[in-house]
């Protein structure tokens, strides 16, 4: 079946689709519900409506970055050797005064990672090299989902377990393609191997710590490809959604909006810790996209710049650790660039040398 049975269908399946439509004019094609904690997927305990959090309004407003403004770490102390539970097993550092990080053991060179992976290409270190050509179509995600042949859960944010590959290929060979060539970040910032995300990161401040670098934050359309690649698959590691490839569906904490202000706090990085369930960088290794990029989806949200003209440029993609639609091609609209939360990092984009 090519992609234009989708409008040509008739029947209930029409008119949904004209409801997506519609959606999509409107400005929320990805779905996405301002009832949502960050990622447009997270459950709530109520589908009641819900204003975004108000976390964003405490985030710094936008700021020239300098040379020398670097994310310098200060420690704040963890909770005690007495403390009990999941509190005793990590050590928080505040990057910044408002960013946060489990402090551990320095991560890999990325120059041994670069010689070990073998794909930087014609990139900065650290970053992977990735050309070719894009899969386009608006309703791209809603098309996929013809081809699952086991579903999760059916009711939004929709999961499916596995697509069939050739029905898919079939559904997209006449797809518009469009080329694309420019270098990622192998992992998130600070993009090092075996090291935790930054977390608790606006728009602004991830925009402005690529720049640092050298860099630039990714356009969604940079992300989306270099998780799906070519044949535009579902997930970065495939068709299949493996609980032993990337980190996701693990089941959903109830946060405290209240504990997360102020950021820098106490209790801010006490409610972190209780909410975390993510890993470090690269510690998963199947969850890789077929350019070699890690942890696209699953582990953490990541903040992009919107390719559309005209619109919000802040985009949250590829879900994070819990029970949410962690594919390739959603995207998360719902946020202004300085929406903070628990789950949000992010990593660099530049061009090749």
């Amino acid at each position: 079946m090519k992609f234009g049975s989708l409008v040509r269908r008739r029947g209930p399946r029409v008119r949904r689709v004209g409801l997506f439509v519609v959606a999509v004019l409107l400005g929320l094609a990805s779905k996405d519900r301002a009832s949502s904690a960050s990622s447009g997927d997270e459950p709530s305990r109520s589908e009641a409506p819900r204003a975004p959090s108000t976390l964003g309004l405490g985030a710094n407003a936008p700021r020239a970055s300098s040379p020398g403004d670097r994310l310098s770490p200060s420690l704040l102390p963890g909770p005690g050797a007495d403390a009990s539970g999941p509190l005793a097993a990590r050590e928080w550092q505040l990057v910044r005064g408002r960013h946060w990080q489990i402090r551990g053991p320095a991560g890999e060179e990325r120059a041994v990672t670069d010689a070990r992976e073998k794909n930087r290409g014609a990139c900065a270190p650290g970053m992977i090299e990735v050309a070719g050509n894009m899969k386009r179509h608006f309703l791209l995600d809603e098309l996929q989902m013809q081809a699952c042949t086991s579903w999760i859960d059916r009711k939004w944010p929709q999961r499916c377990g596995e697509y069939d590959r050739e029905k898919w290929l079939r559904l997209s060979k006449d797809l518009p393609t469009q080329p694309l060539h420019f270098c990622i970040d192998r992992f998130e910032y600070p993009n090092r191997k075996d090291e935790y995300p930054l977390i608790l990161v606006s728009w602004y401040e991830a925009r402005d710590a690529c720049q640092v670098e050298g860099k630039r934050l990714c356009t969604e359309d940079e992300w989306t490809f270099a998780c799906e690649g070519e044949e535009a698959q579902p997930y970065p590691n495939g068709y299949a959604r493996d609980p032993e490839a990337c980190l996701n569906d693990r089941p959903w904490k109830q946060f405290d909006d209240a504990a997360l202000r102020p950021r820098g706090g106490e209790k801010a990085r006490d409610e972190l810790d209780r909410l975390w369930q993510g890993h470090p960088s690269g510690a998963r290794p199947l969850c890789k996209s077929p350019f070699g990029v890690y942890d696209m989806t699953g582990n953490i949200d990541e903040w992009t710049r919107s390719s559309i003209a005209g619109e919000r440029p802040s985009v949250l993609k590829g879900g994070y650790w819990g029970p949410v639609r962690t594919r390739c091609r959603p995207a998360t609209k719902a946020h202004d660039e300085s929406h903070v939360f628990y789950q949000q990092g992010f990593r660099c984009c530049g061009d090749p040398t």
